[in-house]
């Protein structure tokens, strides 16, 4: 009987711990450089797992949302972005330290080609370099793509991406529904999309949806946005492209 007793105390104990674990608490913290022990203001942290993200204030801090073993990223212009799991610790002791290290930048060699204007618009117009990438309107779709370079094959390279999903965008969506999931949740975070709005490196994207730089742009490739858009947009635009291009293969993958 005594036996019984102890293990059934022994089943609720690991019971207790598993779900103090598992609960979403604010957790409270102060992110400072690591080099000079300042505090670091404006310093975005973005919760992995709940999708979430605030940014610290002038004294550093910050208070976000967060279960033990989520993931906190931490992303700040100058300093090395980094990934901290939450600990039990982290709630139990006030004022947690997270110090981040500051970047050494090399500046390589711009050169600058002014355009020779004449001040005649006639003619300066046919000098502006002029992007080749054109935008394909399907009916029944409300947003166009973009089929990169003019070419015969420029269409049917569109008409298949669309039309036959299966081929194209299954092995890219359909094996991943839990990153495409948080999509959603990412668009409607504004800390989130702030942070996207300022970033060109794609780092924070592969992070949330945890996937690598290829396999973002084989997504945007199979959706036939093109190369001057893949290069230069801004990491919001990449996320809104990545989402757009998602619903709609939802929407012709359920028709099949």
């Amino acid at each position: 009987m005594r036996v019984l007793i102890v293990g059934i105390f022994c089943f609720f104990s690991v019971f207790m711990v598993a779900q103090e674990d598992s609960t979403i608490r604010s957790l409270k913290a102060v992110v400072k450089n690591a080099q000079t022990d300042e505090p670091l203001e404006s310093v975005h942290v973005v919760n992995l797992n709940q999708v979430i993200g605030t940014i610290t204030n002038q004294k550093g801090e910050f208070s976000i949302s967060a279960a033990v073993n989520d993931t906190l990223y931490f992303s700040y212009l100058g300093f090395k972005s980094q990934k901290i799991r939450v600990t039990n610790d982290m709630f139990k002791f006030q004022n947690t330290e997270i110090a981040l290290t500051e970047l050494a930048y090399a500046l390589e060699e711009v050169i600058v080609r002014p355009y020779q204007l004449t001040g005649y618009l006639e003619i300066d117009v046919k000098n502006l370099p002029i992007n080749n990438a054109y935008q394909y309107s399907i009916s029944g779709l409300s947003v166009g793509y973009e089929g990169g370079n003019k070419n015969p094959s420029a269409v049917t390279k569109v008409l298949g991406a669309i039309l036959n999903p299966a081929d194209l965008l299954r092995n890219l969506f359909g094996k991943r529904p839990a990153q495409m999931r948080k999509l959603r949740q990412m668009k409607e975070d504004d800390q989130i999309r702030d942070l996207l709005a300022s970033k060109f490196d794609r780092e924070t994207l592969m992070e949330l949806l945890q996937l690598d730089k290829m396999d973002i742009q084989d997504i945007l490739n199979n959706c036939n946005y093109s190369k001057s858009f893949i290069t230069t947009a801004n990491d919001l635009q990449i996320l809104d492209a990545i989402s757009s291009c998602y619903e709609e293969f939802k929407v012709l993958n359920r028709k099949k």
